[in-house]
């Protein structure tokens, strides 16, 4: 029989905005266009001047206008910084606008004046996607937060894109639904973000992606027009699907300022069950059979390795027991939630699937949850893994997928890798690497904490795992976007064929180039795509597609 789990005798760990913005400690990054020379300012953009700066007032408020010549300053440094301190512009301006009718004003001003703009969530990002390369002026969607309507009878809720996730599942919740994602940063990320970079969570095994469950996007594109197409219809075959267009587009063909999400309904009943393994193969038996016996009702299935479980230890919950203690600690550990609809119907599912893996020693021990407290109480080893690695160094992260048997084999790989190379350990360039993520999906997140900001520890191990990734047949971004971080390496994972149509895309949609730019494409493959004489090797940084 599985033990209980002891509620850990502190407050239960959310992601906030406070949390994050004290996240990083280690000194400022080195500024993006250091670290990627090749990207040039494109000269077609205008430089911001007293006249843009008090149209901007006029439109939005003085109080709606943040200005300072000084990039570096107090009062805009952490706008113009991702929150793993990894990606730094140099942006002067940051507008607050309120409404779309203010971002279609604002986006047709910028146009009409070449420009460029970056649209910002939550900041919660990993790939560099929110933040500018240069003086890109920062649109930040926190004030857009109303949440429209929800429709009590389809669980339909229309909201703004900058309403933050946690809060948006709390106002669904009191009529009996739940936002179809889940993320570590709930309490910061803003549902307008997470479409842009097409975010996935900890439950997609059991609901799938955003490009399922929005039915709708109210959209301004950088001309100013705004493509109202906030449908509530479940079915509607009436020509081109546009919003899929734009969900995980990373603000690079307009801004999304309205969402219609489809939001289940809320489980009766969920169950939590963490269990220790000796192996990845013994991951891999356990989540077959989950799916087999637990087909209907399974809604997450996380694996993590023991280190992940140190971190947390040292860093987030320092002196908290964890709840299985043993004389050395399990190899690996799965997180296996179940929702449903009849609790005693599914406790005694999860029971008997928990007995089956001791029985054919396939676990070593478990603990499952009995309340809501030690629910949370057990998601929260998993949710500090990533804030957790940020206290040992500036930390890279990776979100590739994968087929399953290959998930942890590439952090093997990586660590025997650059453990040959001597750079692995507590007085090493990598402090520590990890792996951890969601199986039922193929994604695998490796983190690595270095011992200093230094972009040739990211460019090594980013050549690495991209490398290992593409030669795997994996995608090397699952669900963080690609940004400015992964530019060079998104022909590892589509052919030229397939750039060549989405850039042919971004140039009609957008034709001077001003949203969001330097991002998922460099821009001299954008000016390419307009008519430029360009190689291939000129947009991938002398990189080549697969072919």
């Amino acid at each position: 029989m599985f033990s209980r789990v002891n509620y850990i005798s502190r407050a239960f760990y959310r992601t906030s905005s406070v949390a994050r913005s004290a996240g990083v400690v280690h000194g400022r990054t080195r500024l993006s266009v250091t670290k990627y020379p090749e990207l040039k300012r494109d000269s077609r953009f205008q430089s911001l001047n007293d006249k843009h700066i008090d149209y901007f007032r006029a439109v939005l408020g003085e109080n709606s206008v943040v200005y300072d010549k000084d990039p570096e300053s107090d009062a805009i440094v952490h706008y113009n910084t991702d929150w793993f301190n990894l990606y730094r512009g140099t942006s002067s301006l940051v507008l607050f606008p309120s409404d779309t009718a203010q971002v279609s004003s604002i986006l047709k001003y910028c146009n009409e004046n070449r420009l460029a703009v970056v649209p910002q969530g939550g900041n919660t990002g990993v790939s560099g996607g929110a933040v500018p390369v240069f003086d890109e002026i920062i649109i930040k969607m926190s004030r857009m937060d109303r949440i429209r309507k929800i429709d009590q009878v389809s669980g339909i809720a229309v909201v703004d894109a900058g309403v933050i996730l946690e809060n948006l599942d709390n106002a669904v919740s009191e009529h009996g639904y739940m936002v179809p994602i889940d993320l570590g940063a709930k309490g910061s990320c803003h549902i307008g973000g997470n479409i842009s970079t097409n975010a996935g969570g900890l439950r997609y095994v059991r609901y799938g992606s955003l490009h399922g469950n929005v039915l709708g996007l109210e959209v301004v594109l950088p001309d100013g027009t705004v493509l109202e197409n906030l449908s509530t219809l479940r079915k509607d075959n009436t020509g081109y699907d546009l919003k899929q267009l734009f969900i995980g587009s990373e603000g690079t063909l307009g801004i999304v300022t309205g969402v219609s999400i489809l939001t289940p309904q809320r489980a009766k009943a969920t169950n939590l069950s963490l269990i220790g393994l000796d192996s990845y193969e013994d991951i891999q038996k356990a989540f077959v059979r989950a799916k087999a016996d637990l087909s209907d009702i399974l809604s997450a299935f996380e694996f993590w390795d023991k280190d992940c479980i140190e971190v947390v230890s040292e860093k987030m919950l320092p002196g908290v027991q964890f709840p299985l203690s043993s004389e050395k600690p399990y190899e690996f550990y799965a997180l296996l939630e179940t929702q449903g609809s009849r609790k005693e119907h599914d406790e005694a599912k999860l029971e008997s699937y928990l007995e089956s893996l001791l029985e054919d020693n396939i676990a070593k021990d478990g603990v499952v949850s009995q309340d809501i407290k030690q629910t949370q109480s057990l998601w929260a080893w998993r949710e500090m893994i990533p804030e957790g690695m940020t206290k040992y160094g500036p930390a890279i992260t990776y979100d590739v997928s994968m087929d399953i048997p290959l998930l942890y084999k590439l952090v093997m790989d990586t660590r025997a890798h650059f453990e040959k190379k001597g750079m692995i350990g507590p007085d090493k360039d990598y402090v520590k690497l990890i792996g951890f993520g969601h199986v039922g999906d193929g994604n695998l997140h490796i983190m690595a904490a270095t011992n200093r900001n230094d972009y040739d520890l990211q460019k090594q191990l980013d050549d690495f795992v991209y490398t290992w990734t593409a030669k795997h047949s994996g995608s090397v971004s699952a669900e963080h976007g690609i940004g400015i971080s992964k530019i060079g390496y998104l022909p590892y994972s589509k052919k030229k064929p397939v750039l060549d149509l989405m850039a042919k895309l971004k140039a009609q949609i957008d034709p001077r180039g001003i949203m969001n730019p330097y991002k998922i494409f460099a821009n001299k493959y954008i000016l390419s795509a307009l008519g430029c004489k360009l190689r291939m090797d000129v947009y991938t940084g002398t990189r080549q597609s697969r072919e």
